[in-house]
């Protein structure tokens, strides 16, 4: 029979050694010139570094992401259960709004328009002098506009008795128009005769709704000093 080949065995040792000395005085400066094996391990530990940087910079990135939603859950739970709340109650909310509808339509009802204006003044004076009273002053002020509503000051001064004063100042609380009463003052007319008749002096503010144009008006001149007041800021 014939006899078995030997193999040709592998020295690792000489191998290694081999290897280790491509890693033997290497020149940092000129990596173009290192052997093939140093190359190889220098392009793969860069690449690993490369690759490890970006996965820790996308895990940072998604941490923070998952932290503030983390943050937003308790408003997003609260706001959940308000909606729910609502949900629930939705029918009951909707009673509620049609019953705050009409009031204000009774209180818009209580605003003249600006053509029932003089009507209301003239309302008010005969308040006056249904109750004995003498009109010294009854002068309109200027219109003040508000933003769905015109506000009318009138000064005025009355001379009467006391009762009387009262009675003209309930008379013009119950009239079906709102007028208030402001700064008001009563004093003798005759300082001499403190038991005659008395003067008073007052601001009565009557108010009126404004209509459709009016109204736009209003919001026209609020856009231009919003407008402005950006453009001041920039």
């Amino acid at each position: 029979m014939k006899s078995k080949e030997k193999q040709p065995s592998v020295d690792v040792g000489a191998v290694f050694a081999q290897a280790a000395s491509q890693f033997r005085g290497l020149n940092a400066k000129e990596p173009g010139q290192w052997p093939l094996l140093p190359k190889v391990a220098a392009w793969l530990a860069a690449t690993a570094a490369v690759v490890v940087a970006c996965w820790f910079a996308l895990l940072s990135g998604a941490t923070d992401e998952l932290q503030a939603e983390r943050d937003r859950e308790p408003a997003l739970k609260q706001d959940y259960v308000s909606k729910l709340a609502q949900a629930v109650n939705l029918g009951e909310l909707r009673k509620q709004k049609l019953q705050v509808q009409e009031y204000v339509t009774q209180l818009e009802k209580q605003l003249p328009g600006k053509a029932e204006m003089d009507a209301l003044l003239s309302d008010i004076n005969q308040a006056g002098l249904g109750r004995g009273l003498q009109f010294e002053l009854f002068r309109p002020g200027q219109v003040e506009i508000k933003d769905y509503y015109a506000e009318l000051p009138i000064a005025i001064k009355v001379s009467g008795r006391y009762n009387d004063m009262g009675s003209f100042a309930a008379d013009v609380a119950n009239l079906s128009r709102i007028v208030t009463l402001h700064n008001l003052t009563i004093a003798p007319a005759n300082a001499r005769d403190p038991g005659g008749n008395l003067v008073m002096e007052a601001t009565a503010r009557t108010y009126r709704y404004l209509d459709a144009n009016e109204v736009a008006e209003q919001q026209k001149i609020k856009a231009e000093k919003a407008a402005k007041a950006a453009g001041a800021k920039k």
